[in-house]
């Protein structure tokens, strides 16, 4: 093998994610759209295993659906339960998910509030500021340059 060759592009769901997430930097809107996709996919891959795997409690994919969503949003009427262990065990993903959901929505907008503050707060006047705004700049130029550099695999 040649050391300097590129390694193999890897292929699936996992390794398109990856390379996709790695493309552009993380902003709070797009750690926002990361959230609500997986927390999405996680659902609709609850509700259609439950139904796979535990045919006695839910009888249709309607059922598994229904219960997922009611579980991500931790609202759970009870209506639908999985008595199983393996039931539990997707219940238990889904509820985590959906709690991490809510935290993680709630910390993004905080975060996102603060940041609009604080920079309502700044005086256009401040020297420091405008000194820190044009480093900010300068160092945003440099790393721009330097990822134009980076070989892509």
């Amino acid at each position: 093998m040649n050391a300097d060759a590129p390694p193999p592009k890897q292929r699936g769901f996992l390794p398109w994610l990856s390379r996709t997430a790695g493309r552009k930097p993380l902003t709070a809107r797009r750690a926002v759209g990361i959230i609500i996709v997986a927390t999405a996919l996680i659902t609709v891959a609850g509700g259609i295993t439950i139904r796979l795997l535990d045919h006695k409690d839910f009888s249709s994919l309607g059922q598994g659906m229904w219960w997922a969503v009611q579980t991500v949003t931790t609202v759970g009427y009870g209506d639908l339960v999985p008595h199983s262990t393996v039931g539990r065990v997707i219940g238990s993903v889904v509820m985590l998910t959906g709690i991490a959901f809510i935290s993680l929505i709630t910390a993004s907008v905080t975060a996102m509030l603060i940041e609009q503050a604080r920079q309502r707060s700044r005086s256009p006047e401040d020297p420091l500021a405008a000194r820190l705004d044009e480093i900010s700049a300068r160092l945003a130029a440099i790393e721009g340059r330097l990822e134009e550099r980076k070989p892509r695999p």
